[in-house]
């Protein structure tokens, strides 16, 4: 810690050299006049600063050099500045928003109350319509018809960039936030990373919403194409189904994302239109899977068409007359990443301030904030999330009485989409979907999470070195972690000691039906609680010929399986050469 607090000091140093320089550049306002591209600016004229080449002699600010770079004024930002500040407010009742922000709304000619769509009607979710959004619309500030594309790409940013905030810097006071709270949301509190306008101030969390693909936006709004401050327009993208809160939604047994994150449209809708930048961080949906192995496993009469979990696919048009097999009515879920930093560092058993300072090192010094803000507790990673299946009613969940199949996938797209053989995520992902199906149609629940975790959380180019590694020097199941761990510097990444916070999330207390032989995915549900009655390893006609080295490698080092392996036969078992 006294390491952080050298940091945070130096850090605090360089912040109050750039106030006096902000001072500095706000007292030259009032001398500029007009600059070398013609228009009248509040602003500093950016071309009375010469770039001085080699050899060549200052001269006054007011006339440019002979070889100095004359560069243009931008148009001033059309969003109006307005007042920011904590939530007072909210901080003492989790109450309205709306007071705190009277400057912002008058801007917007909102005053009170909710925008409106073109047809008069109140937006819910206090956005503007669609038609405003599309001409660059959908956050505080006035319209700004975007025909003008080089125009746009220029502004929407302040003139001064803003590196890190510090807890006791002047206007600084978070929304409160208490994780684990409740007995509901407004107790706890929302999830505000955002740095739109007044927002800056008041963040709780550090980060950006989406995850790694917060780089995309990023990239959209660099090229013009959206607006800094866009806020998405909520209206009728709630949950079509309930996942209801749970005991495991309070405490510390969910860490690693917002158990609340589905409910922002409904929860925070007030202060959402009063200009609280909380968004979803979870997305429910219900959709049709389908899969050619499940075709061809209703057809072998695995399970029925019983046309409520089961339906019969529609016939194709350009194939009349052909069986197009059968599909799975499922409930699913989308979750963020959104960590409760003294929780995780618990569940992983270092401490918050190791943890901070690795997360800060090693994503280049993204987050200076992790080191600069201690206060803040809430993280949103630049990573992939997961995705939750569900056949049969979400709402027995949380009944230990009613049989429940789970399989824990973490992904593989070489296998998953592509149908590699290398190792058998696929079959083992399409036993587990089959059994979640047989288990929902006698009165159960399946359940299917899909961990974005590709090559064991290591990266799919780490994974193909290591099969490179794998296939030179005769690939032997013997040798299958090591040659993860020589290149990787691990054999695995995937820390399975948050998995368990999705089940907590759901509401389950038993597991009847594990289809997973992890050792670590097991130890780390039965650590947090969950009762689990049967473990199901992958069926032996299943696995594919050279993802034999994987798995018999897997049970040499714990894996749960009814087969029993010597030092011998895992020596013995090899996989394929690149040219069979």
């Amino acid at each position: 810690m006294a390491e952080l607090q050298q940091v945070l000091e130096l850090l605090k140093k360089l912040d109050t050299r750039q106030e006096e320089l902000a001072a500095q550049v706000e007292s030259l306002k009032s001398s500029s006049s007009k600059c070398s591209c013609g228009q009248s600016h509040s602003h500093p004229n950016p071309s009375t600063y010469p770039i001085h080449l080699a050899g060549s002699t200052p001269s006054s600010p007011s006339t440019p050099a002979a070889g100095t770079e004359t560069i243009p004024c931008p148009p001033l930002p059309a969003s109006p500045r307005s007042n920011s500040g904590g939530v007072e407010a909210l901080r003492i009742s989790r109450g309205s928003f709306t007071s705190l922000l009277p400057s912002a709304l008058n801007n917007l000619g909102l005053g009170t109350s909710p925008p409106s769509n073109s047809n008069g009607t109140s937006t819910p979710y206090g956005n503007l319509s669609l038609e405003a959004a599309s001409h660059g619309a959908g956050a505080p500030g006035p319209l700004s018809p975007s025909d003008d594309k080089d125009k746009d790409k220029k502004k929407g940013y302040p003139n001064r960039v803003v590196l890190t905030t510090y807890p006791s810097q002047a206007g600084i006071n978070p929304v409160p936030i208490n994780w684990g709270a409740g007995p509901t949301a407004r107790e706890r509190g929302p999830v505000v990373c955002s740095r739109i306008k007044q927002n800056l101030l008041i963040r709780n969390s550090i980060g950006a919403h989406s995850g790694s693909y917060s780089i995309y936006r990023a990239l959209s709004i660099a090229m013009g194409q959206l607006r800094p401050d866009w806020r998405p327009d909520l209206t009728n993208t709630h949950p079509p189904f309930v996942l209801p809160p749970t005991e495991g939604w309070f405490g510390n047994k969910i860490v690693s994302f917002d158990p609340w994150g589905a409910m922002s449209q409904e929860i925070w809708a007030k202060e959402y239109a009063d200009g609280l930048d909380v968004r979803p961080t979870i997305s429910q949906t219900k959709a049709h899977i389908k899969i050619e192995e499940l075709d061809v496993l209703a057809r072998k009469g695995e399970f029925p068409v019983d046309g409520d979990i089961v339906i019969k696919s529609p016939e194709l048009a350009a194939f009349p007359g052909v069986d197009q097999g059968i599909e799975v009515n499922t409930y699913k879920a989308a979750v963020d990443p959104v960590w409760y930093l003294p929780g995780v560092a618990a569940r992983l058993g270092i401490d918050e301030s190791i943890l901070r300072r690795a997360l800060f090192e090693d994503t280049g010094g993204m987050y200076p904030e992790l080191l600069t803000r201690p206060d803040i507790k809430i993280f949103l990673p630049p990573i992939g999330g997961m995705t939750i299946y569900i056949m049969g009613d979400p709402a027995k969940l949380q009944d230990p009485n009613v049989e429940i199949t789970c399989r824990p996938h973490d992904s593989c797209s070489g296998s998953d989409v592509f149908g590699s053989d290398i190792c058998t995520c696929r079959p083992y992902l399409i036993f587990g979907i089959s059994e979640a199906i047989k288990c929902a149609q006698r009165g159960g629940v399946g359940v299917i999470v899909y961990f974005q975790k590709e090559g064991r959380a290591l990266g799919e180019v780490t994974k193909y070195m290591v099969y490179n590694r794998r296939k030179r020097g005769g690939d032997s199941a013997a040798e299958y972690f090591n040659n993860t761990e020589v290149v990787a510097g691990v054999k695995d990444a995937r820390h399975q000691a948050l998995m368990p916070d999705v089940l907590h999330f759901l509401g389950i207390k038993k597991i009847t039906n594990l289809i997973s032989m992890s050792n670590m995915k097991y130890d780390a549900i039965v650590g947090s609680g969950i009762e689990v009655i049967n473990r199901y390893e992958i069926p032996e006609e299943l696995i594919p010929a050279d993802g034999r080295v994987e798995i018999d490698a897997k049970i040499q080092s714990g894996y749960f399986s009814k087969k029993e392996l010597t030092d011998e036969k895992v020596k013995a078992t090899k996989g394929r050469d690149w040219g069979e």
